[in-house]
């Protein structure tokens, strides 16, 4: 059996109480910020939503792309509503009032969320009957419920009968018969029924499986050649006879389920894979946070789903129209290639291709730098397939967080293993919705001989990083690759993240530190290159933002620029809020939450923030300090990072913080990468005083970021031009940044 190695309670808040010492030592003496400085975190995540929603209806993009943003803003809706909308459910059921950053408490918050999330998912019908006609004007289909009660076909009655009654399992709703188990993110059909025979009520459930595929297909030979699709609970509908002979139809109804889907941990947990997958198992069957019907759900059955889900603190929504989103996700198989963006193929590292294929030689000359999607993920399993393979390699450390279901990166360990190499694997249990995925690789990475670790029960191990130590003559030479992203290859096909590659000494020696942290506790006490949190990240953003503060304060020039997914952290937030007083340009590129509040007089005037939403995701980590340089290129402080500016990743998670020194590097990263981001208008959206976004405008300059990198030499190659006809690398920031250069 697996066993995690029990962490003694006295030392893991030992170690808690070192960083809250230190986090707390570096106060700044900070004004106070009251609340009316904050936006609320819950709102700000679902103004994202909101702008993920809006691509849907961007013509720019072809039919079935805006059909897939329809169907994210499903799924990101569904996981805010089990994880944070749960999350503030239990503090109003236990009667917790502690305000959050902006003042507001549990009960307030979800007042607040309850009105937009109605908002939102009334959009969302809009948008859906929209794209549901554009789809049928391009021949694709999807039949309504009344389309298809007059549809006769054979073959629908022959499908019903022979490929879903075998699969769906009526059940009575009466005292005999326990009310099933309704699945988190499962749904069902109650049909409320009375016997020809003597007049009998009776009401009927049926859970439609998750293995049922969610939209049948009618071959096209029976649809002229086109795309028709029946959701499979309109066939069921359709077919009510077949299940219930004898019994005469009075209403019916469709409903789906959200249940609590956080897990907490307890310190007490001797067994870490013991108790996940326990808790896996309590996570399906999670309290009842949204009900979703149909408008016109039969009362008597609703009556029943009141009374047997427990639903005093739910959310119960009703809805005329589609009721799972995300499901949409299955229509955009078909093939369809004009109706979806053209196919992009990922370049390999022009770097590596010059050294045949060698990664450690092309390491050992220089940095490299990649940015992924627009250059192939292929490029760090290589890394570490030519590891597994090099008889000179004596180990592998690696940090996994979320891998993917088919995972090359696995394989390429469990071959180091078997060749005999020292192979360790940190594998975090505690990586949201991936926890099972991850129980079964730490098994059969365990299996294969590799030394699997688990790290910290408080913390997780959200750092990513490969260490990769070879026999060259008389010494060790170690190679790393520092990332911004999981080590997930279908991830790195969609999300835009930079992977760092660099035999730097110190950097080799500050990994092993990382690792003996958390596969030891041994807690560094000091590093030559890198930063860690929870020790020291936090602290090291506020030494360079005070750095910022004191250049502006002797006239030198100063400025900050960051790229992040989230920002959150109150303190973190109020630092940037003191260096925009000092007069310190500050421009963030922030994806999704952000409670800090732009362009106030008097408060954050000096700060603007730009939200990029795409054909792919935005999730690299970049952290840029002007450091007194008049231009950019010549003297700043880059580093890139696992970290977003949230309290999660400064105070409870192992994250990792890169300075890069290289100067190729370092301007690639700044003068390419960021500058990009800051350049772009087809896909950002301004972040406004009021909390509002709006879209950049393209009238005096259009540029688009994804376009740029999708159609020019890769950063490991040998540098372009933007669209805009500024040459890189050298390029200067836009107007408003800190330095005296315009483009």
């Amino acid at each position: 059996m697996m066993r995690s190695r029990r962490i003694d309670t006295v030392t893991n808040t030992a170690q808690a109480g070192v960083v809250n010492e230190r986090v707390s030592s570096q106060d700044h003496t900070s004004p106070p910020y009251g609340p009316d400085c904050y936006f609320n975190r819950e709102l700000s995540w679902l103004a994202f939503n909101r702008r993920v929603l809006a691509e849907a209806c961007n013509r720019d993009y072809p039919l079935l792309e805006r059909l897939r943003f329809l169907s994210i803003s499903g799924s990101n809706l569904d996981e805010f509503i089990m994880v944070r909308v749960a999350g503030l459910a239990g503090q109003v059921k236990r009667g917790i009032e502690e305000p959050s950053v902006d003042g507001m408490t549990p009960l307030q918050q979800m007042a607040n969320i309850r009105d937009e999330l109605d908002h939102l998912e009334k959009r969302q019908q809009e948008i859906w009957e929209d794209l549901r006609d554009e789809l049928a004007d391009n021949g694709i289909t999807l039949l309504t419920r009344e389309k298809l009660a007059a549809e006769p076909s054979r073959w629908l009655k022959a499908y019903v009968r022979d490929h879903i009654l075998p699969v769906i399992t009526p059940q009575a709703i009466d005292p005999a018969h326990p009310f099933p188990f309704v699945a988190n993110q499962g749904m069902g059909l109650l049909f409320s029924l009375t016997r020809k025979s003597d007049g009998l009520d009776l009401i009927e459930m049926i859970l439609i499986p998750p293995g049922l595929p969610r939209f049948v297909a009618i071959p096209q030979d029976l649809a002229n050649g086109k795309c028709i699709f029946i959701a499979v609970e309109q066939m069921i509908c359709r077919y009510a006879e077949l299940l219930f002979p004898g019994f005469h139809l009075k209403g019916h109804g469709l409903f789906r389920v959200l249940r609590d889907s956080d897990i907490e941990i307890e310190e007490e947990a001797e067994d870490l894979v013991r108790y996940f997958r326990t808790a896996i198992q309590r996570r399906r069957r999670g309290e009842v946070i949204q009900l979703k019907l149909e408008t016109d759900f039969d009362p008597d059955a609703e009556a029943v789903l009141h009374e047997q889900l427990d639903l005093d603190h739910a959310i119960v929504a009703r809805t005329h129209g589609h009721i799972d989103f995300s499901g949409l996700a299955d229509l955009i198989d078909i093939d369809a290639p004009s109706l979806k963006f053209e196919a992009y193929n990922p370049r390999y590292p022009e770097r590596i291709m010059e050294h045949d294929g060698d990664c450690f030689a092309a390491i050992r000359e220089k940095d490299i730098i990649i940015q992924h999607p627009y250059e192939s993920f292929e490029v760090v399993v290589d890394f570490l397939m030519q590891a597994a393979n090099d008889p000179d390699v004596v180990a592998v450390k690696q940090t996994l967080y979320r891998a993917g279901s088919q995972s090359p990166i696995i394989s390429a360990l469990i071959a180091a293993a078997e060749a005999g190499k020292s192979v360790t694997a940190v594998v975090e249990l505690k990586a949201r919705f991936d926890e099972e995925q991850n129980i079964q690789w730490a098994s059969q990475l365990e299996r294969a001989g590799v030394q699997v670790i688990y790290g910290f029960v408080d913390w997780k191990t959200h750092a990513k990083v490969s260490m990769v130590i070879r026999r060259e003559g008389d010494a060790y030479r170690t190679y790393c690759h520092f990332g911004t992203g999981n080590y997930h290859p279908i991830n790195a096909r969609i999300y835009t993240d930079l992977s760092f590659f660099t035999a730097d000494p110190a950097a080799g020696r500050d990994a092993a530190r990382l690792f003996n942290f958390v596969t030891g506790y041994v807690e560094p006490n000091r590093t030559e290159l890198l930063t860690f949190s929870p020790t020291g990240l936090r602290e090291k953003l506020y030494e360079r933002i005070e750095r910022e503060i004191a250049n502006a304060q002797e006239s030198r020039p100063a400025a900050i620029w960051a790229q992040m997914n989230s920002l959150t952290d109150r303190d973190l937030i109020a630092q940037l809020y003191r260096a925009s007083a000092a007069g310190v340009r500050i421009n963030l590129v922030v994806r999704g939450i952000c409670c800090l509040k732009p362009e106030v007089p008097g408060l954050s005037e000096n700060i603007s923030v730009k939200s990029i939403i795409g054909r792919f995701l935005e999730h690299s980590r970049i952290f840029a300090f002007a450091n007194g340089a008049a231009m950019p290129h010549r003297r700043a402080w880059v580093a890139i990072s696992s970290a977003d500016g949230m309290s999660r990743n400064l105070n409870r998670r192992v994250e990792v913080l890169v300075p890069l020194r290289n100067r190729t590097v370092h301007d690639q990263v700044l003068e390419q990468v960021m500058l990009a981001n800051l350049l772009d208008t087809e896909q950002s959206w301004r972040l406004l005083p009021d909390g509002s976004y709006e879209r950049e405008s393209t009238e005096e300059r259009s540029f688009n970021l994804h376009r740029y990198f999708m159609n020019n030499p890769s950063l490991s190659g040998r540098g372009g031009a933007l669209e805009t006809g500024v040459d890189v690398p050298r390029l200067s920031l836009p107007k408003g940044s800190g330095t005296d250069e315009q483009p």
